[in-house]
């Protein structure tokens, strides 16, 4: 691997985690709920992110078919999120 692509995939995951932490504090401080559900939809896509730029990092495909899950697996939360600060409920 060579040196830039090194040094750019680090500066990325120092950057994912600083955007990580923000929106973990988001999270934690959010006056209301669509705050908080925006930044669990961020955290969840810059999580998939990582897992991306690690697959590219060790070169092994099994870091995409868990970043496929984490994606698949976040929009179906924020769906059922948002039809619960619609309704009130999930399932009817």
């Amino acid at each position: 691997m060579s040196t830039l692509l090194f040094g750019a995939i680090v500066f990325t995951l120092a950057c994912y985690v600083l955007a990580m932490g923000l929106a973990l504090l988001r999270l934690f401080r959010g006056p209301s709920a669509q705050d908080r559900i925006l930044a669990m939809d961020l955290i969840y896509t810059i999580g998939m992110l990582v897992l991306l730029v690690l697959s590219i990092r060790y070169r092994n495909a099994m870091y995409f078919e868990a970043a496929l899950l984490i994606a698949l697996f976040g929009f179906v939360s924020s769906a059922a999120m948002a039809k619960f600060l619609l309704r009130g409920e999930v399932i009817e």
